[in-house]
C-alpha cells in the first residue's frame, strides 16, 4: 500500500463526509492505492456513525473509535500503530488542510528520500490575537530550542516514511513535537512544505489557549528529555556538585574564621552565611542524589533499547 492517510478528530461530523470524498477525489486522480484511518477520539456527536456508513461504502476508509476523549497524541499514535502504508499522512478533520498537497508530500517522502516533511501554513486565516501571534512565539520557541528549522511544529498536515512513525512514540500531548522526537531518534532529513491553509468550515476550534501554556511546558520537557533523558547524571550530578562545592566553601570560611579570626565574636549559627552553607550542601546532595537514582531507574529498564537501528542498512 502507497498511502496511509491518519485523521484524528473530535466531533467533527458535518466535515468527515466532504473530507472523506475530497480524498477519496485526490487518490483517485493520482491512482494510489490508499487507506483512511479516521481515529474518534471520544466524540459526543455522530461522528462514528458517518465513519460507519463511509466504511461500508468505502472498503478504502477505517475507523478506530476510543471510549472516551483521551487526547490527539494517542488518537495519532493508534493511527500509527494501525497504518500499514509506505508514506503516512496526517491532516485533521477540520476541512483547514487541503487534501491536494498530498500528492506532492508524497512524492518528497518516495523521490528526495525524506524522513519526514512538515506543512508550514505560511498565510493562515485564523485569529491574529488568540492562534497567530501565540503560535508564532511558541514555533520560536521550539525552533530555538530543539534544533528542528522549521516555521510551523503545530501544523496538521504532515508525511512521514513508515519506518518513522512506527519507531516514534507519541505520547501525552508531544503531536507538537513529533519532527523533534523524529530527530532525536536518529531521522534527521526532516523538511518543510508550504501548504494551502483554508479558514474553518464548519464548527469552532477544540483548542483552547490553554494549548500554548501546555504546549511549552512540553518544550521543556522534550528538551530536558532529549538532552539528558540517557544521562541524568550529567545535569543532576554536576548541578549538585557545584551547589555542594558552594555551601562547603562557605562553611570552610565561617570555620576558619571562627576558629583563627574572630574567636570571641558571634555565634557561627547566628551568621547568614551557616545558612547559605547548609541550604547549598543539603540542595547540591539532594541533585546529586536525583541524578545517580535516575542513572539507577535508566539502566534497569530492559524493555526498551535506547538507540534506533537504520533496518534499510543492515545486512
Amino acid at each position: 500500500m502507497q498511502l496511509s492517510i491518519v485523521i484524528p478528530l473530535l466531533n467533527e461530523e458535518e466535515s468527515i463526509k466532504e473530507l472523506h470524498d475530497w480524498i477519496v477525489s485526490v487518490m483517485q486522480s493520482n491512482h494510489f492505492l490508499y487507506e483512511i484511518l479516521f481515529i474518534d477520539d471520544g466524540s459526543t456527536d455522530s461522528s462514528w456513525e458517518i465513519i460507519s456508513k463511509l466504511s461500508a461504502e468505502n472498503p478504502n476508509a477505517k475507523g478506530i473509535k476510543f471510549l472516551k476523549n483521551f487526547g490527539k497524541s494517542q488518537a495519532l499514535h493508534a493511527g500509527f500503530s494501525s497504518a500499514q502504508g509506505d508514506v503516512v499522512i496526517t491532516m485533521d478533520a477540520d476541512l483547514q488542510d487541503n487534501p491536494e498537497e498530498i500528492p506532492e508530500l508524497y512524492s518528497l517522502i518516495t523521490n528526495e528520500n525524506y524522513d519526514l516533511v512538515s506543512g508550514w501554513k505560511k498565510k493562515r486565516y485564523d485569529s491574529v490575537i488568540t492562534k497567530n501571534i501565540p503560535s508564532k512565539l511558541f514555533n520560536w520557541a521550539a525552533k530555538k530550542t530543539s534544533g528542528v528549522k522549521l516555521h510551523d511544529f503545530n501544523c496538521g498536515l504532515k508525511a512521514y516514511n513508515k519506518i518513522v512513525v512506527k519507531t516514534i512514540e507519541v505520547s501525552g500531548e508531544m503531536h507538537r513535537y513529533i519532527p523533534v522526537l523524529a530527530k532525536n531518534a536518529g531521522f534527521v532529513k526532516i523538511g518543510e512544505k508550504v501548504v494551502q491553509h483554508q479558514a474553518r468550515k464548519y464548527g469552532k476550534t477544540k483548542f483552547g489557549m490553554e494549548r500554548f501554556i501546555n504546549g511549552f511546558l512540553d518544550l521543556i520537557t522534550i528538551w530536558f528529555v532529549s538532552k539528558f533523558g540517557r544521562r541524568p547524571m550529567h545535569l543532576f550530578g554536576a548541578l549538585g556538585v557545584v551547589m555542594f562545592i558552594i555551601g562547603f566553601g562557605f562553611a570552610l570560611y565561617l570555620g576558619i574564621d571562627k576558629l583563627f579570626i574572630n574567636t570571641t565574636g558571634r555565634l557561627i549559627t547566628d551568621r547568614p552565611q551557616f545558612f547559605i552553607a547548609l541550604a547549598s550542601m543539603v540542595i547540591g546532595t539532594q541533585f546529586f542524589l536525583a541524578g545517580f537514582l535516575g542513572e539507577i531507574i535508566l539502566r534497569s529498564k530492559q524493555n526498551k533499547a535506547n538507540y534506533t537501528i537504520d533496518k534499510t542498512t543492515n545486512i
